[in-house]
């Protein structure tokens, strides 16, 4: 069955999606965003980031589809991937960052978002 969302970051059209029974998660359904794609116009070079707060982790049907999206890109040699950027509690300013599983600083971070790391 479907799970509801229980706060509130979601579009209406994501609340919508979640109560229509004929596209239902029991019908093999699921949907998931991308927080950020991540682009340098000036050289081309572009990436997707997950976000994630408070130390969680990707649900492993999320990790599933990230999978086919990363695996898809990968054809295109601009693609410098598909990362996981989680934040000890919201943001760079108010706790530990950890880049793909890796404790980083804040300067690691920006050296990261121009695609010198």
């Amino acid at each position: 069955m479907t799970k509801k969302r229980y706060d509130k970051h979601s579009t209406e059209f994501g609340l919508w999606l979640r109560e229509q029974p004929e596209i239902d998660s029991k019908l093999g359904f699921t949907a998931t965003n991308i927080d950020f794609m991540w682009r340098n116009y000036n050289t081309g070079d572009w990436m997707l980031i997950e976000e994630k707060r408070y130390n969680s982790e990707c649900k492993p049907w999320q990790k599933k589809m990230f999978a086919i999206i990363n695996r898809v890109c990968k054809s295109d040699k601009r693609y410098k991937g598909l990362h996981l950027l989680v934040f000890e509690k919201t943001s760079p300013e108010d706790g530990a960052i950890f880049l793909d599983k890796k404790k980083i600083s804040r300067d690691e971070l920006i050296k990261f978002l121009k695609f010198n790391g």
